[in-house]
């Protein structure tokens, strides 16, 4: 006897098709399997941005970045001028510019009790804070990894995976640079970074996020 058809054995894959359709940028991949060749590789962020740290991020930033009062005063006249020259003009659409800054000079105030560490840095010698710079351990934001020019959004498997990302650059700053700064007398010292800033609205301080920092001795 042939078997018999069902309404349903038609609607499944039907409506199956129709799912994807609603979706954007809908893919179907194959399921890696020993048929196929093996496993993808686990993603492994921390061990992602330990392998371009010396050879990529820290290059780039030293030539893509400027000094702070002059980045910051673009940055406030025209945020795209300013991104077209120390920013990531491959950023996507919808997001803030976010600038690579080299930044020096007297530390006005710090804030070591909170685990968001910060100083607040005098640039241009007036006695008044023109910047703040987390020192850690926990660091907030992804403005290292939103400045490079050689990361995109569309080379990672999902918005998870870009977050990730993100926050290993800030975890990998902490281990091998800011967890090596001192947390007591701060004030009155001088502080040496280079990182990256978001432009915000314009009523905090901006936020700058170091790649490296150097603080001199006690006054």
């Amino acid at each position: 006897m042939p078997k018999k058809l069902t309404w349903l054995s038609f609607a499944v894959p039907i409506l199956a098709g129709l799912a994807c359709l609603g979706l954007t940028a809908c893919k179907i991949l194959p399921t890696p399997s020993a048929q196929n060749g093996g496993t993808a590789p686990a993603f492994n962020p921390d061990k992602m941005v330990e392998d371009i740290w010396a050879a990529k991020v820290i290059p780039y930033l030293q030539q893509k970045s400027g000094p702070f009062s002059e980045v910051h005063a673009l940055a406030t006249a025209d945020p795209a001028a300013a991104g077209a020259k120390y920013g990531n003009p491959k950023k996507q659409a919808n997001s803030p510019w976010t600038f690579a800054v080299r930044l020096e000079g007297k530390i006005v105030a710090a804030n070591t009790q909170s685990r968001a560490a910060t100083i607040d840095v005098d640039v241009d010698g007036d006695g008044k804070a023109d910047a703040r710079v987390q020192i850690g351990p926990a660091v907030r934001g992804t403005a290292l990894r939103d400045s490079l020019d050689f990361i995109q959004f569309n080379d990672f498997t999902n918005q998870i995976d870009f977050a990730q990302f993100g926050k290993a650059f800030n975890s990998y700053a902490d281990k091998t640079v800011l967890s090596k700064l001192p947390r007591e007398f701060l004030e009155g010292r001088s502080a040496k970074v280079l990182g990256a800033y978001t432009l915000g609205s314009g009523q905090d301080l901006p936020l700058v996020t170091p790649a490296e920092a150097e603080i001199g001795p006690k006054p």
